[in-house]
């Protein structure tokens, strides 16, 4: 069975990201995302892709875009659709799969996903992207303190 995982690092007001990158410096967050998605496939949206990488491929995963107008890319696969994203993951012997941003690639995967694993950064920060809203069928199933966020992790009921 596949897992769709969403993971996120958030601000208190749900800031994601100011023009294009992080509005904050946490190293250790970075680290926590290297390791939890190595060697899993991850999906992201343009946008993000063009931000992390620089428009490269993150190592030791399988990266897909979703993306209508981008063509192939070196090290990563374009995908119309977080369904065939996710197919094509499956295809490729994948069973984690993690939801790695944007906003809306975040909003549509919160159907779909089945556990999130959030950075939550407890201030404010201004910014122009934010996570969506997500119901109360989300709960939280472990919270791991770290210097200056927390790592909490959902389950969907």
């Amino acid at each position: 069975m596949t897992e769709i995982i969403i993971i996120a690092a958030l601000a208190k007001n749900r800031v994601i990201g100011k023009d294009n990158s992080l509005p904050w410096s946490l190293p250790e967050d970075l680290k926590h995302f290297k390791e939890t998605t190595r060697g899993n496939a991850v999906i992201m949206g343009r946008r993000t892709f063009e931000s992390i990488g620089g428009g490269k491929a993150l190592p030791e995963r399988l990266n897909i875009i979703l993306s209508r107008s981008m063509n192939e890319i070196d090290g990563s696969y374009i995908s119309r659709s977080l369904d065939e994203a996710v197919q094509l993951c499956e295809d490729k012997g994948y069973n984690k799969i993690f939801i790695i941003g944007g906003s809306s690639v975040y909003a549509e995967a919160l159907g779909t996903a089945t556990k999130m694993i959030l950075s939550e950064i407890p201030e404010d920060y201004e910014g122009n992207v934010f996570f969506p809203e997500f119901g109360e069928e989300w709960k939280e199933v472990s919270r791991d303190k770290q210097e200056g966020f927390d790592i909490v992790t959902y389950r969907k009921e």
